[in-house]
This record gives structure tokens, sequence and C-alpha cells, in this order.
């Protein structure tokens, strides 16, 4: 699964173009997963010539922060599983996120 599209990349605003906007109320436009494990990423904003998102990353702990694409990408879990781009996932306010009610 291609974890970047075009259409992600038309949608998903630019880095540090969000910094005013406050957490609860920034919109994630992608969330990436693993499938074997409880890792997500929620991206909020992107960088297309570097490759860095920023977001939000629930894992061993849950905090804001920049990560990779090609991270994302080289990443590989047991029987080869990689991670998955969550292809039904509606762009939604951080708010939803953050209560447990993701849609």
């Amino acid at each position: 699964m291609k974890l970047m599209t075009k259409e992600i990349l038309k949608r998903i605003p630019p880095l540090y173009s969000t910094e005013d906007v406050d957490a609860k109320d920034k919109i994630i436009h992608v969330k990436f997963f693993t499938p074997w494990h409880k890792w997500t990423w929620y991206a909020v904003e992107y960088d297309p010539t570097d490759k860095q998102f920023f977001g939000y990353v629930k894992g061993d702990y849950d905090e804001w922060g920049y990560f990779s694409l090609k991270e994302l990408e080289e990443i590989e879990g047991p029987m080869g599983l990689k991670i998955e781009r969550d292809r039904y996932f509606p762009r939604q306010k951080m708010s939803v996120i953050l209560n447990g009610k993701e849609v």
C-alpha cells in the first residue's frame, strides 16, 4: 500500500502552517498504523521536500512531534507486515481523537 498519495499531498498543509491553531482544533489529514501493535501516527502537516510530517503519535507515550515518511515506509513487523494507511479515515479535528471518539 502506498502511504502517501497525490490526493493527500493536495490537501495536507505544509509544515508550520497550523502553529497558531490550538492542538484540539488541528485537523488530522491522514492516519497511519501498525497492524501488529498499538502504534498510530496522525498527520497534521507535511513537507514533501524532506518527507517529514508533524502530527500526533500514539505509542508507548502519546505526544506531538515529527515523523518521517521514509521511516514509516521502512518499518517491518512480524511476517513482513508494513505500516498501513487507514484508507477510510475521514479528516477530523484532533479533539475527536483525544476524546476517544475517532470516526
